[in-house]
């Protein structure tokens, strides 16, 4: 009986072993059929992915800064034919044409177009440069904040100032000659009473006007016969 047990013990041993051969073999020649299947693929790291450089971002396009607004022709600055009697240097402001006339003597006087007041806001006379000044300050006056109560108290001078480039300040008046950042309101009644033209253009009237030039206003009804447009 107990040969019969260690036989029984034996013979299961010996197919236990047969068996886990066999698996083997076969395991064995799986691997052989499929290499390139992992005996544990979830201790493998995840295949590297390809990453494609980002498409590279077009920057927005500036703001083209050479782009200026043209003025029509009869607004740009020229030298017409002046038969008038005021003397060399004069500054004549034909409100009604939108013009400022410098007087040059000869016979010429040098053209600007102009953007003046609008209806209401128009005044005539005569007066003289007081004061004149490099990118100006602003400070808006009384009357102008009464009508107006939000715009600023005062605003440094600089490109984005309504005053602009230049300003050549009338007598004990409130009102100006001077540049302007918005040159499209040039040849228009736009303004509260002071007399605008381009930067460019009220930079080169800066240039030959001195403190005490003669200023002459005509009124709205007024267009002297002395201020030829004849083009030299």
């Amino acid at each position: 009986m107990l040969n019969l047990n260690a036989f029984m013990r034996n013979s299961c041993r010996a197919a236990a072993v047969g068996a886990f051969a066999v698996g083997a073999i076969a395991f064995s020649g799986a691997a052989s059929a499929a290499p390139q299947t992992p005996l544990f693929p979830f201790f493998l790291l995840p295949p590297a992915e390809q990453y494609a450089p980002p498409p590279a971002v077009e920057a927005a396009p500036a703001p083209d800064q050479s782009t200026t607004f043209e003025l029509p022709a009869r607004l740009r600055r020229q030298v017409v034919s002046y038969t008038g009697r005021e003397a060399p240097g004069t500054v004549i402001i034909d409100t009604p044409n939108t013009y400022l006339y410098y007087v040059l003597g000869g016979g010429q006087a040098m053209r600007y177009g102009i953007g003046v007041g609008r209806d209401g806001f128009t005044w005539s006379g005569t007066q003289s440069v007081t004061k004149k000044a490099e990118w100006p300050d602003w400070t808006p006056p009384p009357e102008m904040i009464a009508r107006q109560p939000y715009l600023p108290r005062h605003m440094a001078g600089g490109p984005g100032n309504p005053l602009g480039a230049r300003a050549m300040y009338l007598g004990g008046t409130v009102y100006r000659i001077h540049g302007t950042n918005a040159p499209e309101t040039i040849g228009t009644h736009v303004s509260s009473g002071c007399i605008r033209l381009t930067n460019e253009d009220v930079s080169d009237l800066y240039a030959r006007v001195n403190v005490g030039t003669k200023v002459i206003v005509l009124p709205m009804t007024e267009r002297r016969a002395d201020l030829s447009t004849s083009v030299r």
